[in-house]
């Protein structure tokens, strides 16, 4: 495996789209066997709930809420197990990884409804807006797992670190995996319609995108994470500055 500190180090002081997406699907490959598994489970379960749940209001708040408790672990303990990988191979349990995620979950689960309302009004009123939010906010997650920050602190420093580096945060984080796992999530959305009468195939088309999108999302704001945090620790001198690089 590839000891990904010292690859960091040796590339060019700047965040590539190719190196960034370069870096997820190789941490992707090599721990398949633990990211996979654990998204098909949690996500099964999540699956079952959204679609077994009763009609009713307090029916739909409370599978909102597993739902979002269960992403927010799972995306959790992505961000530590690419904190794990590093030095290039992973130390830590499934169970020691989860564990790990349980002391700062609640300030995990209080920014990602923030940020989703803030980035959904944004979206709403003139898209740019959300846009924007979604660029400068994209590695809150990892910000407040590895830092150990609250809600705010973990907001405004995601948006330090992505300063100067918006625009390639935003080709990956918008562009392209914000638009592959919305046309996933489409798909599925369809096809669950279409099978409304199977609650079986329902929640195996589910399961089936979220686990397909969750690794992806949640490993791209790590790396993305990993490789601005050195960018910065490099000084100054590492941070670009032409006109329009950054858009916070």
């Amino acid at each position: 495996m590839v000891d990904l500190r010292a690859k960091a180090t040796a590339m060019d002081s700047k965040l590539s789209v190719g190196d960034t997406l370069r870096e997820t699907f190789s941490i992707y490959r090599d721990q398949i066997g633990v990211l996979v598994p654990v998204a098909l489970a949690l996500f099964l379960v999540v699956a079952v709930v959204n679609t077994l749940a009763p009609d009713g209001f307090a029916f739909f708040v409370i599978p909102l809420i597993f739902s979002t408790l269960v992403g927010t672990l799972y995306q959790g303990m992505v961000v530590r197990l690419v904190q794990d990988v590093q030095d290039g191979r992973r130390d830590s349990s499934v169970g020691d990884l989860i564990r790990s995620v349980l002391p700062v979950l609640g300030p995990l689960v209080g920014a990602g409804i923030l940020a989703g309302l803030g980035i959904g009004f944004g979206i709403v009123l003139f898209v740019v807006p959300g846009l924007y939010l979604t660029t400068i906010w994209a590695v809150v997650a990892p910000v407040i797992v590895v830092e150990d920050r609250d809600v705010l602190e973990g907001l405004g420093r995601s948006r330090q670190l992505v300063r100067d580096f918006g625009w390639p945060v935003f080709v990956v984080v918008v562009l392209i995996v914000g638009l592959v796992s919305l046309l996933i999530g489409l798909g599925s959305f369809h096809l669950a319609r279409s099978l409304a009468d199977s609650a079986p195939l329902e929640i195996a088309a589910s399961t089936l995108s979220s686990t397909i999108t969750a690794p992806i999302e949640a490993l791209v704001a790590s790396v993305i994470y990993f490789r601005l945090v050195e960018i910065k620790r490099q000084g100054p001198a590492s941070v670009p500055q032409q006109a329009g690089d950054g858009l916070g």
